[in-house]
């Protein structure tokens, strides 16, 4: 039985998140002082209390929502959890750093900084109203990147996100997107949704957010990772922290092999992960995917208690 630790991407984030950990665990409450003061901003108390259209801007979300991942990670490791009690860790999109940090190839504040221009690259990489993205329930990535094909049209479009068995997200130019939803309904897809995102990601769009990104990381240290990441763009385990570097760059516009990246660690071992920070939606992706693998949420200190339970019951 192996165990792996999974971080949440963005979509995740809502007001008041990490807080019962930060009251609870002076460990936890330290991750979001280091992030404030790598941001030079009180992100925490817009993260606590503010207003969830100024939190959900790629901007502040990015590193709000690896912020609260590692506050939980901190007070997993307050309760006796140490790193290498867990096999692999990945992310989903910018959860890759939260995963990174967890493993000790990033610092939190140099995650947070990196995410920051990440989230702001990203929004300026194509004026709002150019691009959309849309979720596509029904039809499998295979499908989904023939109807991105057939609709672009001298446009964008791409199959972005491989999230499940069930749930392909497309993403490029609105337009595109928008013929994608209609050849998508005609193959007969249960649903397709237009996402409320403010910017095309990980399509050929972002190439502009992409060389900010590879200028960012140029100039910050990366540690060899203490349990190897598994890559979104590589859907297997990579160890080496130069390596990490050009994944993360190629990551801005690739494809989110999320999918492809679960079924490698089952067939790697994995039985059991633990989805770290905000919100449950990697555990509903991992259950459609390979409903052997038992998820966790941990998010609350009850959570954290009880999951450092089981796994002590299991030694």
């Amino acid at each position: 039985m192996a165990l792996a630790f999974i971080a949440p991407g963005q979509g995740a984030q809502f007001i008041g998140m990490g807080l019962e950990l930060a009251e609870s665990y002076p460990q936890s409450r330290l991750v979001y002082e280091e992030v404030d003061d790598a941001l030079g901003e009180k992100l925490s108390d817009l993260i606590w209390h503010g207003s969830i259209e100024d939190l959900t801007l790629t901007e502040n979300a990015q590193p709000a929502l690896m912020a609260t991942t590692l506050a939980a990670f901190r007070a997993l490791q307050s309760e006796g959890l140490k790193v290498e009690d867990a096999k692999f860790v990945a992310g989903h999109s910018l959860g890759e750093y939260s995963a990174l940090a967890m493993a000790g190839s990033l610092s939190i504040g140099d995650a947070a900084k990196l995410l920051r221009i990440r989230g702001k690259e990203m929004q300026n990489a194509v004026p709002v109203g150019i691009g959309a993205m849309a979720a596509i329930l029904g039809l499998t990535y295979s499908d989904l990147v023939k109807v991105a094909k057939k609709a672009a049209d001298n446009e964008v479009c791409q199959a972005a996100n491989d999230n499940d068995p069930s749930q392909v997200v497309v993403s490029g130019h609105k337009g595109a997107v928008e013929r994608a939803i209609e050849i998508a309904k005609e193959m007969g897809a249960k649903r397709a949704v237009l996402l409320p995102v403010s910017a095309p990601f990980h399509s050929e769009l972002m190439a502009p957010a992409a060389l900010k990104m590879q200028d960012a990381l140029s100039n910050t240290s990366l540690a060899d990772p203490e349990i190897p990441l598994v890559s979104n763009v590589k859907a297997q385990a990579v160890a080496s922290a130069d390596e990490i570097r050009s994944l993360l760059v190629a990551q801005v516009t690739g494809v989110v092999r999320w999918r492809e990246s679960i079924e490698w660690m089952a067939s790697n071992g994995v039985t059991e992960m633990w989805e770290i920070g905000a919100g449950r939606a990697l555990s509903g992706m991992v259950r459609r995917i390979d409903r052997s693998i038992s998820c966790s949420s941990v998010s609350k200190p009850e959570e954290v208690k009880k999951v450092i339970l089981s796994q002590n019951e299991m030694r």
